[in-house]
């Protein structure tokens, strides 16, 4: 077993990551395991962090990367996944945030994304055990409360490192929203990893017309690709996309808004897009700034406004079987760069931060 591992660490915001070796544990605990990883994706959460447009006190150094999938070098004893199969080297797993089981989210609220002491990766420092259990590492440690699930064969590893953070979100998304009716109109506001992924999943569950909007130009491109019947660029003005939007979803307005980008203004375009009895699902809004709502409008539509914080082990299991029933039907590969070592990390944060990429790829096994 390995004790130490090759890693890119965050120890200053915008800064170049330091590549370095960090300690592993000394003992797999029970219900723990070693994972050697193949495949992190980066999420935008993972760009905000990096910028310290996320941050909270104490959390430098840290390891990036909540999106993994990999193969279990050594399991502690009676670890299994999330289904009580029995993990064992060499399987291929990805996993979910760990959660406690005990407080009022998890044990009455049934609800692991609501955990008081939930806990990605990233928000364990890397100086401190147990040390590597962000992405962005040769070998990761994924600690006994971490939710953990063998994946099929036919699901890529990019597909399934998705499935850990992005694709799950938006699954959660749509099924807080009440489902996507056939024959609805969807806006989706955002244009990156989610608003895009959300533009196909609006599109196979049979809606009817499906607008997104965000930018730059290559984002909306890859938008129509994953089945948007038009777009609007952010390089309009807010009253001008709003006008374009009311064109496209016709004198109804949009039976589903997805809010995906999280800048001020989605939540006022939002509610004068919906359309009577509508649903804003708000998913890509973070952070304490105040949004400006005209709940007039709210009461007057009879609007449903829904959070949706993530998701969970359910979440995930859906995403990859998602991929699984719908191998074929969009493009999927072209959210995905192609994929670099840890020495190329540092460089994709950095172009992601830039809209450069829309799914950056970390392989720690290429040099």
């Amino acid at each position: 077993m390995p004790t130490k591992t090759a890693a890119a660490v965050l120890t200053g915001h915008g800064r170049p990551l330091d590549l370095s070796d960090v300690p592993l544990p000394g003992e797999v605990e029970p219900g723990a395991a070693l994972v050697r990883i193949t495949c992190t994706t980066l999420c935008g959460t993972d760009v905000h962090l990096w910028a310290g447009q996320m941050t909270f006190p104490g959390m430098l150094p840290m390891i990036l990367g909540h999106e993994m999938v990999g193969e279990v070098v050594t399991a502690g004893e009676g670890t299994t996944d999330a289904l009580g199969r029995p993990l064992a080297p060499g399987d291929r797993i990805g996993w979910s945030e760990s959660t406690c089981g005990r407080c009022h989210g998890c044990a009455v609220l049934r609800e692991p994304v609501a955990c008081v002491n939930r806990g990605y990766g990233f928000m364990q420092r890397s100086d401190r055990p147990p040390y590597a259990t962000g992405g962005l590492v040769e070998y990761c440690y994924v600690t006994p409360g971490a939710a953990k699930l063998l994946l099929p064969d036919d699901v890529k590893d990019t597909w399934a490192a998705m499935s850990g953070c992005a694709a799950k979100t938006v699954l959660r998304a749509v099924d807080r929203a009440g489902g996507i009716r056939a024959g609805s109109t969807v806006v989706v506001q955002g244009a990156g990893a989610l608003g895009i992924f959300a533009t196909a999943v609006a599109r196979l569950s049979g809606a009817g017309t499906v607008v997104t909007v965000g930018g730059p130009d290559d984002r909306l491109a890859a938008a129509r690709r994953f089945g948007a019947d038009a777009t609007v660029s952010v390089d309009l003005g807010k009253d001008e996309r709003i006008a374009r939007l009311r064109e496209l979803t016709g004198e109804r307005g949009a039976d589903y808004v997805f809010d995906l980008a999280g800048a001020p203004t989605v939540a006022e375009e939002a509610v004068a897009v919906a359309a009577q009895r509508g649903t804003i699902a708000v998913v890509g809004t973070t952070g304490p700034g105040l949004a400006g709502v005209p709940l007039g409008t709210v009461m007057g539509k009879e609007l449903t406004v829904v959070g949706s914080l993530n998701g969970d082990i359910a979440d995930y299991h859906r995403a990859v079987g998602f991929f699984q029933t719908f191998a074929d039907r969009m493009p999927w590969d072209d959210l995905f760069s192609e994929p670099v070592g840890l020495s190329g990390a540092s460089a994709s944060v950095e172009s992601m931060s830039r809209l450069g990429q829309i799914k950056a790829v970390i392989d720690p096994r290429l040099p």
